[in-house]
């Protein structure tokens, strides 16, 4: 088994100017426990220049569209060193929503103005990775594609010399885009939201209104127990990637933050929500459902938080989804070995309070986790239930394809532990364009005004990053 070149580096790198050293290399990827915490907030990795990249344009019913990526991460297996973060180099990168469409027979929505991959994904062989914990950090480099050892030894050397250079160098002054202008060739039908200048939604409040009031007559007519609908914010935008990461990154921490740019486009995320984590054979998910906004005074922001928990409809939403997660992870995992270790927990970010639940199980002996991330892909709490029902509805009332909000960033390492996120509190950006999905779990006994609210309470951290110097 192949074992990776290490130096643990000293001083320990700030995460941001990590970032910026190695922006001019391709396809940079952080991902990014900016929230702190011993149990989700540990480990944070950045990574670069890939020796292979895949962009699927879209994926249709029947392909299989991690088949290329997973045989190729299977030529590369290679062995852990105890003592280190988890992700130690392998495939990586983002899952789009719509990437689910190989799997079942879903409708797309009517608008993809920016028309990004389905998947944008490849395999890296070297990270630099953070423990928090210990404020600790190495550089873990393989040497692939070079498979004859002096060969990919001597390829590890030389990525251990160029990233030090890289981190050793003055950090360089952000550079504005060089891309030009960019307008979609149609756009979906705008409507003014509130927030800065110029922000735009393709829902009108009374049409987002009326659109919950459309999943609940589905609910009351057996076909749902619960689905999610979100709207799109959109703007122009006269930051890099970059500088929008470092704002909200400020501005709205989160444990499962990530950045991803690939060519003109990029993926700037503050999520607070796991997907789903391998570690050996065990598998977590810890899905979100039902928010509060926070409040200024601290009674108050109690308040809201034992309100939160004691919701009645809050937690039917939240049970709803640990359902059908059990089920989802049942199709890979060893029977009666699903539990849950927590349900309805309530957790504080920065500008809103979640209910999170937490659903862990044996992988089958069979199993890894690519069959996992097929298995339970997209997330239940950014669908409904029943998923595959939920989700066609969602491209039915929805204006505007998903991309990869609600899709997910992720990491395979080459010893089969993985992670991944949920990419809500995201900002896509292409040129000079960004956007943000937002929305929230409709069940029967919702009040659209207050989904429609709830729907601003979460875009709220998302826009102080816009208003940030």
């Amino acid at each position: 088994m192949n074992r990776p070149v290490v130096v643990q580096l000293d001083p320990v790198p700030d995460v941001l100017s990590a970032l910026q050293a190695v922006t001019g290399m391709r396809c940079p990827l952080l991902l990014d426990s900016a929230q702190r915490s011993d149990a989700l907030g540990r480990y944070s990795f950045l990574t670069a220049d890939p020796f292979e990249f895949e962009c699927l344009p879209s994926a249709s019913f029947g392909c299989d569209p991690l088949a290329h990526l997973r045989e190729r991460w299977h030529q590369f297996a290679a062995e852990t060193i105890d003592g280190l973060p988890p992700f130690q180099g392998g495939a990586a990168g983002l899952a789009g929503y719509e990437l689910a469409r190989a799997w079942e027979r879903i409708p797309v929505a009517a608008c993809d103005e920016f028309e990004l991959p389905a998947l944008a994904a490849g395999l890296y062989d070297w990270v630099l990775a953070w423990d928090h914990l210990q404020d600790s950090a190495w550089i873990i480099a393989h040497g692939y594609p070079a498979t004859a050892p002096a060969a990919r030894r001597e390829r590890a050397e030389a990525r251990l010399q160029q990233i030090r250079e890289r981190l050793a160098a003055p950090t360089p002054e952000p550079t504005p885009s060089t891309h030009s202008s960019w307008e979609p060739s149609r756009w979906a039908r705008q409507w003014p939201a509130p927030g800065p200048d110029g922000l735009t939604s393709d829902f009108s409040r009374e049409r987002y209104l009326a659109t919950v009031e459309r999943v609940i007559e589905y609910i009351r007519a057996g076909e749902l127990f619960q689905a999610n609908l979100s709207q799109r914010l959109l703007c122009r935008n006269n930051q890099t990637p970059l500088q929008l990461y470092e704002n909200l990154r400020q501005e709205n921490p989160a444990p499962f933050s990530g950045y991803l740019a690939v060519d003109d486009w990029a993926i700037i995320s503050a999520s607070p929500e796991r997907f789903v984590q391998v570690r050996g054979q065990q598998v977590e998910t810890r899905p979100i459902k039902g928010t509060r906004q926070r409040r200024s005074q601290p009674e108050a922001d109690l308040f809201a938080r034992d309100e939160l928990r004691e919701s009645e409809k809050d937690q039917a939403e939240n049970v709803m989804i640990v359902d059908l997660l059990r089920n989802d992870l049942s199709r890979v995992c060893q029977p009666h070995s699903i539990h849950v270790s927590e349900l309805c927990g309530v957790e504080t970010y920065e500008t809103v309070q979640h209910l999170v639940s937490e659903i862990q199980g044996t992988l089958k002996p069979e199993s890894n986790a690519w069959d996992l991330l097929q298995a339970v892909f997209p997330g239940g709490s950014i669908t409904g239930a029943p998923k595959i029902r939920a989700m066609q509805v969602i491209a039915e009332l929805e204006p505007t394809v998903r991309g990869p909000y609600c899709g997910s960033l992720f990491y395979i390492g080459f010893d089969g532990q993985s992670d991944s996120n949920i990419l809500i509190r995201t900002w896509i950006s292409r040129r000079d364009w960004i956007q943000c999905g937002v929305g929230g779990g409709i069940v029967a006994q919702s009040d659209p005004a207050a989904e429609y609210e709830e729907t601003l309470h979460k875009a709220e951290g998302m826009l102080r990053a816009l208003r940030s110097d």
